[in-house]
């Protein structure tokens, strides 16, 4: 893979609604997604980052 490439999917996350923490590792207690797009990916960890999500 050059520096211009992105690495393939899946692109991963795991969230607990609850602590409102966004995880990129998983997590117990917390819903798995897994995403085929990185746009798709960076969509919604920026929408649960402007809900106030915590990352980790």
């Amino acid at each position: 893979m050059n520096r211009h490439q992105t690495p393939a999917g899946p692109w991963r996350v795991w969230v607990d609604t609850r602590r409102k923490i966004l995880s990129f590792h998983p997590e117990a207690g917390s819903q798995y997604l897994a995403f085929r797009s990185r746009e798709l990916f960076l969509s919604c960890v920026d929408r649960y980052i402007s809900q106030q999500y915590r990352c980790q």
